[in-house]
């Protein structure tokens, strides 16, 4: 029976060698032409879309600085932003109105024309002091009672002594927006620090994907060889012809497999390409090697980092701050305006066209106190209540949020080290699974073993394979997570907002 199956094997071989000769001399004899594409171009003219290209995390990372949506998103508004501010620091810059009119009156006596100019400056001062100075000039023009020329200037000093008054309030308003103005750039660094993040992620994934394929093609790639030796066997009568139906459906659930990893590859793709903002049709691959090293961080100095640098955390130190301003505001607004006042006018006026012409010029002086006292209402003190009931809870939010970052910096510095622990395991465990297959490979083909055994321990090497590239990965984001809780993440890249 053993004398016949190797007969039959050697006339396949036999047939099989006929069959490549005439077909290796059909080709020779045939003209030799380039490949065409399926859009009728040659594909030795390949144009640079069709070409897959090579992208590193630092090229991913900068493409997205440069056209991730959400990040222009927030340098356009940080356009407006700006503006407010240099609106609020404005506020104690001279003021120049201008107001005129030219009107034309008639009534049943005759017809006039008067033209009016009056403009006006006006300063505030950094202790609330109010500065005024106008000129108004009115010139008048009849048909029959001739014209009149009047004109005058005046200067007016304000000294608030109790609303308003003092440097704290008047200069409230600057200060509330020079803190929103913080917090702004605050928000800006943590729109690009998650952005960045993401990115990160994102690319990591593809790498991931791209492993998973290349795991999942090794593995089909090894059940064909263990189904080819195992046919081999079959005909050298080692082995019953049943049992390669298990490494038939092994082969069938890599291919599926297989897949499965192509398609998680694509949709890892579409997602890095959107936070980049890229065209979706673009082939892009991750080139960037997997490998990972140690970083140990003490907890006290991560702590310490993140309190200075965590955006969360010290967009909530403004909110407190800004809380305080508001109820010195509000205060202010409940004491009566009693103030200094003083002041100086000069007038002149010129009159033609009558018998006589006349003019004069007169000036005056003044200085005193104006006060004015509100009672019986109670809306300043409204506005008092509710900002010390903000100043209370605002203090309330600070502690809480100084906890969570407590809370997220140890589990951040935990999860790292943790991470890294399960990296160097699942290492061991991957290398330990891939010689026992190899071992239990010799096994096999002496006989000592079983086909369920091997694709068993085949089994084995995936997972573990699998496990150890999901460790690493997990690794290198909790690297990227550590240096977004700390605020650092922009630091960490050398990036500059350059706001």
């Amino acid at each position: 029976m053993t004398n016949r199956i190797w007969q039959l094997r050697t006339l396949l071989i036999c047939l099989t060698g006929l069959m490549q000769l005439s077909c290796t001399t059909s080709n020779a004899a045939a003209p030799v032409s380039p490949p065409i594409s399926r859009t009728g171009i040659s594909v030795n003219s390949v144009s640079l879309k069709e070409q897959t290209v090579a992208l590193t995390l630092n090229e991913a990372v900068s493409l997205g600085l440069r056209d991730n949506h959400s990040i222009r998103s927030a340098y356009l508004q940080r356009v407006a932003q700006k503006f407010d501010l240099r609106v609020a620091e404005d506020n104690f810059s001279p003021k120049l109105t201008i107001k005129g009119s030219h009107l034309a009156y008639r009534n049943q006596d005759d017809q006039y024309r008067q033209t009016n100019l009056s403009p006006t400056v006006t300063l505030q001062g950094e202790y609330g002091t109010q500065f005024s100075l106008s000129w108004a000039k009115q010139f008048t023009q009849t048909n029959n009672s001739g014209q009149s020329d009047h004109d005058g200037a005046s200067f007016t000093v304000i000294q608030p002594l109790l609303r308003g008054a003092g440097r704290e309030v008047a200069t409230a308003p600057v200060r509330l927006a020079q803190t929103t103005e913080q917090a702004n750039r605050l928000t800006l660094k943590a729109t690009v620090s998650d952005t960045i993040t993401n990115i990160i992620t994102a690319y990591r994934e593809l790498l991931r994907a791209q492993e998973q394929v290349r795991i999942a093609r090794d593995a089909l790639r090894r059940s064909q060889q263990l189904l080819t030796a195992n046919r081999e066997m079959i005909l050298a009568g080692r082995m019953a012809e049943f049992e390669v139906v298990q490494t038939e459906a092994d082969v069938a659930t890599q291919e599926l497999a297989v897949e499965e990893a192509r398609n998680q590859l694509d949709a890892s793709r579409l997602e890095l390409l959107k936070l980049l903002a890229l065209d979706l049709n673009t082939p892009i691959k991750a080139v960037d090697s997997l490998n990972a090293t140690q970083v140990d961080i003490g907890l006290a100095r991560a702590k310490a980092i993140a309190k200075e640098q965590q955006p969360a955390y010290l967009k909530q130190v403004l909110a407190t701050e800004q809380a305080a301003i508001n109820l010195t505001i509000a205060h202010d607004e409940t004491l009566w305006d009693v103030s200094l006042i003083a002041g100086a006018s000069q007038n002149r006026s010129y009159q033609t066209g009558s018998a006589i012409d006349t003019s004069s010029r007169n000036w005056k002086t003044y200085a005193g106190v104006q006060i004015e006292i509100p009672l019986g209402s109670l809306n300043q003190r409204q506005s008092e209540v509710h900002a010390q009931v903000e100043v209370d809870t605002q203090e309330i939010l600070l502690a809480d949020a100084r906890q969570s970052l407590e809370r997220d910096v140890e589990n951040a510095v935990r999860n790292l080290g943790t991470r890294w622990r399960q990296y160097i395991i699942a290492q061991r465990a991957r290398d330990l699974s891939r010689r026992k297959l190899e071992i239990e490979r010799e096994k096999l083909q002496a006989g000592r073993s079983s086909n369920f055994q091997v694709l068993s321990f085949e089994a084995d090497l995936r997972s573990a394979e699998s496990a150890r590239l999901n460790a690493l990965i997990a690794y290198l984001n909790a690297q990227a997570d550590l240096d977004q809780t700390l605020g650092t993440t922009l630091e960490s890249w050398d990036i500059d907002l350059k706001d």
